[in-house]
């Protein structure tokens, strides 16, 4: 029977409809250096035709480890046979080679009195999963504890940010148990890079090729190379970004490579934190810890009212991009400024020029009073007038409507500050006509090329890509999270590797 360190700390979740397709790729998987191979049995019509590929695959390769699955359609497998015919094509999966069986749950408090046979000749996991939400743990916990079995796995799916740490907590909970720890879907995904230093055995992972066998899981190659799943520890400092949408973040690739560059014990995760889920989210912050995160679209401006101390200008811009922890209090600041100006300067005067603030939330109050504090005559426009007015009024700039812009006013530079053209909306752009300024600063920075810089571009102006404003904020944020000197140069390889 493999023991606890016989396990490698990722699992290729292998669930193919057809035998062929799941020997190719658990060849390509191998070949790439994985040896913990998942094979869903119940993915093929006849799951008893996946035995042949066990024997087959484990005679070219004995060093692979597999683990043989045969989940029932009544709990979201594929498998339509009795209980007793999926206990006998797990069983048969052990001798034909496989060294690990998983069997949910419902199925196993059904048959009770064929599974000490079974658990006697591999190692024998009882799973659950809940594809709906995270329900009471402790209760499941007790339940499926009344079945003997080596380890047991706790699937459930994140509806909330917390939702997370409260399976990961259950490691340590229940210190004397073997568990698999994981939540399905965006919100759960730090789950999947964090359960092996929370104690679980181990995390699963999308074969390279394909898709994977559950919500949320992606490739091997990924939680290896961007989160470095194994080299740090369970004392390592986790840092993030808040936002929703989050998917589209490029921070994780280019805070994790910086965190590497310097060696430190350290992961930067993305969390999908909804507009209603920030208190929900501060109780994860302080659960898990969370030493330090970014924080972006829309919750820049909300995040304030939950932080113990406002670094002087952003209390005055009112937003915050950058939160951490100091002596047991939260801290804002606002590391968008920099990331306005220093890239402007290398065009412009700034305190002589004229510039056209487009937005009216987080991102353009930061610009504005950037600009503002660097001496810039400025002008701000937007989609919603009276917040355009709003703000023009606390930091001394002329607001414009729309229609203003077409009656030939021309600036020195335009800086656009709303989400529009941002991924996964790339083909929206706030000026239908000509741009007007000669110099064009999109914070937008996915994509890299905005249907504005393409537009701007077409007219002659010189471009400025957002990109250029992420390093800069990037680089301000590294340096408060960690204390130490940011590695520029590779978080600038990084963001544009990322966007590539």
């Amino acid at each position: 029977m493999p023991s606890r360190a016989s396990f490698p700390s990722i699992c290729i979740a292998l669930g193919f409809p057809t035998t062929e397709k799941l020997l190719e790729h658990a060849h390509r998987e191998l070949d790439s250096g994985e040896r913990f191979l998942e094979f869903r049995l119940d993915y093929l019509p006849r799951p008893q035709d996946g035995l042949a590929v066990i024997r087959t695959f484990l005679t070219t390769h004995p060093e692979a480890v597999i683990l043989a699955t045969c989940r029932r359609h009544q709990n979201h497998g594929h498998f339509n046979g009795s209980i007793d015919e999926q206990v006998s094509i797990l069983s048969q999966a052990v001798d034909a080679g496989a060294r690990a069986v998983d069997l949910e749950i419902e199925s196993a408090e059904s048959s009770l009195a064929h599974l000490e046979a079974l658990r006697s000749k591999c190692f024998f996991i009882v799973s659950y999963h809940n594809f709906d939400g995270t329900p009471p743990l402790d209760p499941l916990v007790k339940r499926m504890t009344k079945v003997g079995a080596d380890a047991y796995k706790v699937v459930t799916t994140a509806r909330k940010p917390s939702d997370p740490q409260r399976v990961l907590a259950l490691g340590k909970a229940y210190p004397k148990l073997k568990f698999i720890l994981l939540a399905m879907g965006e919100a759960g995904f730090p789950t999947r890079v964090l359960s092996p230093a929370a104690g679980g055995l181990y995390t699963y992972a999308a074969p390279s090729a394909a898709e994977g066998t559950a919500p949320g899981q992606v490739s091997a190659r990924h939680l290896r190379n961007l989160y470095r799943i194994e080299k740090f520890t369970k004392a390592a400092k986790i840092f993030g970004v808040i936002a929703d949408p989050v998917r589209h973040s490029i921070s994780p690739a280019v805070h994790n490579r910086a965190l590497q560059a310097r060696r430190i014990d350290g992961v930067y995760l993305p969390f999908l934190v909804k507009p209603v889920q920030l208190r929900d989210f501060l109780l994860l912050a302080d659960r898990l810890p969370i030493s330090g995160f970014s924080v972006t679209i829309p919750h820049k401006q909300k995040i304030i009212r939950y932080l113990d101390v406002i670094e002087p200008l952003a209390r005055r811009i009112g937003a915050v991009n950058t939160v951490w922890r100091k002596a047991g209090k939260w801290r804002g600041t606002n590391t968008d400024a920099a990331g306005v100006t220093k890239p402007l300067s290398k065009h412009l005067r700034l305190g002589k020029a004229n510039v056209l603030v487009v937005g009216n939330g987080g991102a353009a109050r930061g610009a504005a009073f950037a600009l503002a504090d660097a001496g810039a005559k400025l002008s701000l426009t937007g989609r919603n007038p009276d917040r355009v007015r709003a703000l023009a009024k606390v930091c001394g700039a002329e607001p414009l409507m729309r229609d203003q812009l077409k009656a030939g006013r021309k600036f020195d530079a335009v800086v656009h500050a709303t989400p529009l053209g941002m991924f996964p909306h790339p083909d929206e752009c706030f000026f239908d006509d000509e741009i007007p300024a000669e110099l064009v600063f999109d914070m937008v920075y996915n994509p890299m090329e905005t249907l504005l810089l393409k537009r701007a571009k077409q007219q002659g102006c010189t471009v400025i890509p957002g990109i250029q404003m992420f390093v800069e904020q990037a680089v301000a944020q590294f340096e408060i999270f960690t204390g130490e000197s940011a590695p520029r140069a590779v978080m600038e390889k990084a963001a544009l590797e990322a966007l590539t």
